[in-house]
């Protein structure tokens, strides 16, 4: 990946200072340009960013320290950093219509743990999806510290449609009465009815006051501290939800977490979009109570990467990424893949292996030893470890970056159905030519 830090006269060298200074580390950034530049990325949670935000990402902001909020600094000197991080507030803004962001999240994860500081108390029960169903671990999963101090209520996806079931949310949301319901997933190919789970906890706030007695009922600080609040995690459908391709949870919720990366193909880090009433609690989460001074150069770098999804282009690439998808679901069906759902309206695909007699981890390891990255996930209701898993999950977006259409897609199927043969090994050294043709066809970062 090149990233381009200094200029002699007209020439731009990459990594001169690293090279001179740090010959290892020069040689594994150069190793892993190549395997970008050499693989197929299929990993649903990747993507290749622009020259411009790595620019950004490893520029002067790096040396500077801020404590607080623009205009609101612990520390003197920062005029121009308060001005990037406004950029990336106004631009994300923009592009989502939110009362309040903010963009000093370290990552999607810690994004997550402060609207969990901002509007939970020790004990306060959760509604959340499972880990095997497609959330994200960080919603309340039983391997994090949040579910010691919360208590978390899952639901599943239906196990006849993997489709998420509304009604099953509905009457778990209405038995157990949460403080927060929790929506949006890591491996969920279907558009998700954000207004539908507004209903469910607006019907859950209609239970609650009836419950409540009425010196509580008119004591507006403990309904604050009590009513349902809803939170969606959009980390992977960010890009489309930008560009109107996927339903906006920004009206319906109380908070929206997301990545800068994935489908947004920006720089690696979280944004929390809220609404006002929230502001000031979602900021003092995020500082000083989870995380320090915000990563200056990352900040810059995310205002970059919401102004770059502010141009038209940006949708023609959303656009092609779902396109990608829909066809490279259309064609692993057709090899006898079962594609969970039937197909997907996003970005990602789920395949569950165990038809074909394999496991994730094995179709894993099979790829990436001839240069396509994919990742072992557990599908629902799966009874294999979270270390071997039933399925393997596909996403398109780095490769739609480098160019791929549907064409190029179905060639890729075609490679991952040869890979998932019993006899894969006699096809190893082709199936290595194809990706390199494909590789040469899509130049990546040239």
């Amino acid at each position: 990946m090149e990233i381009f830090i200094i200029c002699k006269g007209d020439i731009i060298l990459e990594f001169e200072h690293i090279k001179n200074e740090d010959k290892e580390i020069y040689d594994i950034l150069i190793a892993e340009k190549e395997r970008q530049q050499n693989c197929l990325e299929l990993i649903a949670s990747e993507n290749f960013t622009s020259k411009a935000v790595m620019e950004a990402a490893g520029s002067y902001h790096t040396n500077k320290y801020a404590e607080g909020y623009p205009n609101a600094r612990y520390y003197a000197g920062c005029m121009n950093v308060d001005k990037s991080e406004q950029l990336a507030i106004d631009r994300a803004k923009k592009l989502f219509g939110a009362e309040h962001i903010n963009v000093q999240s370290h990552s999607g994860a810690q994004a997550n743990e402060a609207v969990y500081i901002a509007c939970l108390k020790k004990g306060d029960k959760v509604l959340t999806m499972t880990l095997n169903s497609g959330a994200h671990i960080t919603h309340m999963s039983p391997a994090t510290a949040q579910s010691r101090f919360y208590e978390p209520i899952y639901y599943d996806v239906n196990q006849e449609t993997y489709l998420i079931d509304y009604n099953k949310v509905e009457e778990l949301a209405l038995k157990n009465l949460p403080r927060l319901v929790i929506c949006g997933a890591s491996a969920y190919p279907r558009t998700i009815d954000f207004s539908r789970f507004r209903e469910i906890v607006n019907k859950v706030n209609e239970k609650k006051r009836k419950l409540i007695t009425e010196e509580e009922a008119n004591t507006e600080s403990y309904w604050e501290d009590h009513k349902c609040l809803l939170m969606c995690d959009m980390a992977h459908i960010a890009g489309l939800v930008a560009t109107g391709l996927h339903p906006s949870p920004v009206p319906y919720c109380d908070f929206v977490t997301s990545t800068t990366h994935k489908t947004l193909r920006g720089t690696r880090g979280g944004i929390i979009l809220c609404k006002q009433e929230w502001a000031k609690k979602i900021d003092l989460a995020v500082f000083p109570r989870l995380q320090g001074g915000g990563l200056q150069h990352i900040i810059a770098a995310k205002a970059i990467t919401f102004g770059e999804a502010l141009k038209p282009e940006f949708k023609e690439y959303q656009e092609q990424v779902v396109k990608n998808a829909k066809i490279l679901a259309e064609e692993l069906i057709k090899y006898g893949f079962n594609v969970l759902t039937g197909g997907t309206d996003n970005h990602l695909i789920l395949l569950d292996l165990r038809n074909k007699g394999i496991t994730g981890k094995e179709l894993e390891e099979r790829l990436n030893n001839v240069g396509i990255t994919v990742n072992k996930n557990a599908v629902p209701f799966d009874t294999e470890k979270k270390t071997i898993t039933s399925g393997i999950r596909l996403g398109t977006p780095a490769l739609t970056t480098r160019g791929f259409k549907e064409e190029d897609m179905k060639k890729v199927a075609d490679l991952i159905r040869i890979m998932a043969l019993p006899y894969y090994k006699e096809y190893e050294e082709f199936v290595k030519i194809k990706i390199g043709e494909l590789c040469k066809a899509h130049p990546l970062y040239e």
